[in-house]
């Protein structure tokens, strides 16, 4: 693969969140999904107690369906406004996956921090007992999601059935990182603290590392053919 400079890197991560900020696409369409997914779960579950088992099961489930909503954008959108040619000759392929991976995590980040508020906004059956269990948690799938997700969304962009093909393409590869994910925030809840989480946060750092690196070597042919 060509080298290439951070600041190609730093062009493609800001050109996506001016469009982002411009468009406000991904952001209002996921607020709305998490805030209506929240709502119906406390009206369905009015007056009963949910276990921490349950509690954390729901967040990343949550969770898991925004990130289907949000984040199949990063190629997809370059496919849609005719601007995926362009960037082929403007910036390499690694600086494009790069500034698009941050890009997603970014994203990511924010989208899952606003669920997590939401969802403890209307729900008071559990509380964080392990901050530092929690946050770890969350920030390791946000990047486990943003990992999968971008590569994916590379994959499918030119597919006539692309919003079909997303959530199906990425639910067995997010599968490890969610079931991970969910134990650690049950871990948070009822106290184990991070000796307990400390194995699954190990998983989840690997996980996303072969999943970066297999990305990063395969991105040249899945961009250009």
């Amino acid at each position: 693969m060509k080298n290439f400079p951070l600041r190609n890197i730093h062009a493609v991560l800001v050109k996506d969140l001016k469009s982002e900020f411009r468009t406000r696409y991904a952001i209002s369409a996921v607020l709305l999904f998490i805030l209506t997914t929240i709502t119906m779960i406390v009206f369905s579950t009015a007056g009963e107690v949910m276990t921490e088992g349950i509690a954390a099961g729901i967040l990343w489930v949550i969770i898991f369906f925004a990130a289907m909503t949000g984040l199949s954008k990063s190629f997809v959108s370059e496919e849609e406004r005719g601007t995926g040619f362009l960037l082929q000759l403007t910036a390499s392929s690694a600086a494009v996956y790069f500034g698009k991976l941050l890009f997603n995590i970014l994203l990511g980040l924010t989208l899952n921090f606003f669920a997590t508020f939401l969802f403890f906004i209307f729900t008071s059956s559990v509380s964080i007992l392990h901050f530092d269990v929690f946050i770890g948690t969350i920030f390791m799938g946000s990047l486990g999601i943003a990992s999968a997700t971008t590569i994916i969304s590379a994959i499918i962009a030119k597919a006539n059935s692309r919003n079909a093909l997303f959530p199906v393409l990425s639910f067995p590869v997010l599968l490890p990182i969610i079931l991970l994910s969910i134990q650690n925030t049950h871990y948070a809840f009822d106290g184990s603290g991070l000796d307990s989480a400390a194995g699954n946060f190990n998983l989840i750092f690997a996980y996303c590392g072969i999943l970066v690196t297999g990305s990063y070597l395969l991105f040249d042919m899945v961009w250009k053919d």
